[in-house]
């Protein structure tokens, strides 16, 4: 599989597997962990609180993303990055593996900030480790994320499996030491990786260091005064709403998203050519967000689906509520290489990237359709999960229509000199794609579920044949990258 492709591919696949072990088997058992019972070891909150926790958390997971190509592309590099949001990971688990509201939270704001140094970096790394671009590139990317569905079968397997059937804290533990291994794995073979992911340039320059340096303590300063005005506000107050905030924290980054990228656009570019690419790149940051707030149901309102309305029950046994949200990464690793092989296959045939995109909307909201179906024969009983099973199918294929395409574009149409801040966009919209899921599954005990699936089809699959319609003219204005 890495035969054709750098030696450094291996060692990003490794770390990107383990981390995703971490994420995806923490995640998939964090909104069940939140609304056990407290004689069970969970934190017994009600459903609504738990899909906004869940929301806020897996956007913060993607948001940090932004500040974490920034401060990279400034004055620590990418491989810098890497190792030092994998140790964050690391001690968020680890915090997470002891009881407590306090370590709780706490975790969670470790998990955030390592996987937003983590995340978008390594991905830029890829991309740096093909320089001609081309499907080569298409394909690498194809192979790094099965490696990333590598680790999400293996962390909901073993960690779900811990925390369910064992002890919660205990499954947050293996998440923890799965991290510490691919630390251990990126630190004693990052040699491979050469002169990609380090910083280059004027960027190297001690000055320039020194300036990203000021203007990260700067805007970490502003940040804790904004953070700790809403705390004295919602504390004098007393009505603070989670999911109202939530519901403020998705209007606020939207605005800040695209005002970032109106900055960028008129400051930061140097020539039309690439005024036109970035405003590609925002297009199919809308596309992201609309994808993965369809597609990130999976830990929310598909998760309490699996556990109220499926029947788990195989040979006599009751198999754990995170197993069947390993479907999806088990397609993923059965038809990655399949999909990365038919776009070089295809060559100069290659569908353009917005008719990629529009393919994995459509194929998502056929996906929702089928869960929709399925959940209306479940009054007063529960139903195969072969419904999920087929969900997930489609979901799997709209997603590798979709997303590795999408980080792969990100890093074509970059400036190499932007390319860290780029790819922190791409997460900004899985961020708020995460957050819009926590929002929409916060209905879940308002509506009945067929409802809210058709609801969640309907759109991301008229957002699909948007992206149809746009494409020729998009695809174009950007010079025809595929």
């Amino acid at each position: 599989m890495f035969k054709d492709h750098p030696k450094g591919l291996q060692v990003l696949f490794m770390t990107e597997m383990w981390e995703r072990f971490s994420y995806y088997g923490m995640r998939a058992i964090l909104v069940i962990f939140m609304t056990a019972a407290a004689m069970t070891g969970g934190l017994e909150f009600d459903l609504a609180t738990a899909m906004a926790i869940y929301g806020l958390y897996t956007f913060g997971v993607y948001a940090m993303a932004l500040p974490g190509g920034w401060i990279a592309d400034r004055f620590m590099g990418q491989q810098n990055a890497v190792l030092i949001g994998g140790i964050l990971i690391a001690a968020g688990n680890y915090s997470l593996a002891v009881p407590g509201q306090f370590t709780f939270y706490l975790g969670l704001l470790l998990v955030i900030l390592g996987t937003g140094l983590l995340k978008p970096n390594v991905s830029a790394i890829v991309g740096d480790l093909y320089p001609e671009g081309g499907g080569r590139r298409d394909a690498g990317f194809s192979i790094f994320y099965m490696g990333i569905n590598v680790g999400a079968v293996a962390g909901q397997i073993i960690v779900g499996f811990l925390g369910e059937k064992i002890n919660w804290h205990l499954g947050f533990l293996s998440a923890g030491i799965a991290m510490t291994l691919g630390v251990i794995q990126f630190m004693s073979r990052r040699k491979h990786l050469g002169e990609s992911g380090l910083l280059q340039g004027d960027a190297a320059t001690p000055e320039m260091k020194a300036r990203g340096l000021k203007q990260f303590f700067m805007g970490l300063g502003a940040t804790l005064v904004i953070v700790a005005g809403l705390f004295f506000y919602f504390e004098a107050t007393g009505s603070f709403d989670i999911v109202v905030f939530a519901k403020n924290t998705g209007y606020i980054l939207l605005a800040v998203a695209v005002l970032y990228f109106l900055s960028i656009i008129l400051f930061a570019t140097e020539s039309t050519e690439e005024k036109k690419r970035i405003g590609m790149i925002f297009v199919l940051f809308l596309g992201a967000v609309v994808f993965f707030a369809g597609f990130e149901q999976a830990g929310s309102s598909m998760s309490i689906f699996a556990r109220d309305l499926t029947d788990r029950v195989i040979f006599g046994w009751e198999l754990p509520v995170s197993w069947l949200q390993n479907v999806n990464p088990l397609f993923i690793v059965i038809l990655a290489p399949v999909i990365g092989g038919l776009w070089v296959k295809l060559g100069d045939k290659n569908p353009s990237i917005p008719v990629k995109f529009g393919l994995g909307l459509f194929i998502l909201g056929v996906g929702f359709f089928v869960l929709a179906w399925g959940a209306s024969f479940s009054d007063g009983g529960k139903v195969s999960p072969m419904w999920l099973v087929v969900t997930y199918f489609f979901h799997t294929v709209g997603e590798l229509c979709l997303s590795p395409v999408g980080l792969s574009s990100v890093t074509k149409l970059s400036p190499k000199r932007l390319v860290g801040q780029m790819m922190g966009t791409w997460f900004m919209g899985a961020a708020l794609g995460n957050l819009t899921a926590g929002l929409v599954a916060t209905y879940i005990e308002h509506f009945p579920q067929s409802l809210l699936y058709s609801v969640v089809a309907g759109f991301v699959a008229v957002f699909g044949l948007i992206f149809f319609i746009i494409a020729k003219p998009i695809n174009k204005l950007a010079g025809g990258i595929k």
